[in-house]
């Protein structure tokens, strides 16, 4: 398996697969391009015999210099349990902090418990919300109106 920086000519392919790979969520609106174009550096994808199989798209606040926000993960199905996504998320980290970032955050669906699962394992905390769903703190409305969230905050070490 290669791990690379993203690049523009990428965006097709994982856009194309991405609902597929999330068992028909419509999840593709989540992810424009632009991330593809503006945020190559801290952004990855995974390949294995010449076929995308794994990517993370992340950047730097522009708000918060000292921390980092990964956007959106994704890991081919067929992929899944090979640690593909610890390792996309562990060069996350160390690009990052060699940026000065000591914080990365992300947010997640709550009826995603795969994903609240793998934060927690990877060293994420999740943040105090303003209600509790199924034991899971959560934020509501974050993302509009029926969209609760997960938010989630880890600290880098030194």
């Amino acid at each position: 398996m290669l791990i690379r920086n993203v690049s523009p000519d990428d965006y097709h392919s994982i856009i194309n697969v991405l609902n597929d790979w999330w068992g028909g969520r419509q999840m593709a609106d989540m992810l424009p391009k632009l991330f593809f174009i503006h945020f190559q550096e801290t952004s990855f994808v995974a390949i294995d015999q010449e076929q995308i199989i794994g990517f993370l798209v992340g950047f730097v606040s522009q708000t918060y210099s000292d921390e980092a926000y990964i956007h959106f993960i994704g890991v081919h199905p067929e992929y899944r349990k090979q640690k593909i996504a610890s390792k996309l998320y562990e060069l996350f980290f160390e690009k990052v902090k060699e940026k000065g970032c000591q914080l990365v955050r992300c947010v997640t669906s709550p009826v995603n418990r795969t994903s609240i699962t793998f934060h927690t394992r990877m060293g994420f905390e999740i943040e105090s919300g303003d209600r509790v769903v199924d034991g899971i703190s959560v934020f509501s409305n974050y993302d509009g109106k029926g969209n609760d969230r997960v938010l989630f905050v880890k600290h880098l070490k030194p």
